[in-house]
């Protein structure tokens, strides 16, 4: 066997949610995320580096662990994902490592996205 270029990192990120479409049309519209169905009840995203699934084989989990999305322009995005339907729980924010907001998207799911200053 060799080793995996995945070895350790994030591979795949699960979203239970109630309805597939509509998590297409939010994420598709906030972040340009592509779509490979897989039937019904799963959907595989992939936004140009990470892949992950919408399920509706569970009920939606929001909480768990926060993930966190980057932006050139925090902005932009921003504005972009409250027009998709997110709501805005932490407006633009400084840490110590830059700047960030979190959202929530239509389940309920709350996501951050950041910046380098």
């Amino acid at each position: 066997m060799t080793a995996q270029h995945n070895d350790r990192q994030i591979d795949y990120i699960e979203f239970n949610v109630k309805d597939i479409a509509r998590s297409r049309k939010f994420y598709g519209a906030a972040f340009d995320w592509t779509f490979k169905d897989y039937g019904p009840d799963y959907c595989e995203f992939a936004d140009g580096r990470l892949t992950g699934g919408f399920t509706t084989f569970g009920a939606p989990r929001p909480g768990g662990p926060l993930v966190i999305l980057y932006a050139d322009d925090l902005e932009a995005t921003q504005k972009r994902v409250e027009k998709a339907g997110g709501a805005i729980v932490k407006p633009i924010f400084d840490f110590p490592g830059g700047r960030r907001f979190h959202f929530t998207d239509p389940d309920g799911y709350e996501l951050a996205v950041w910046s380098a200053r």
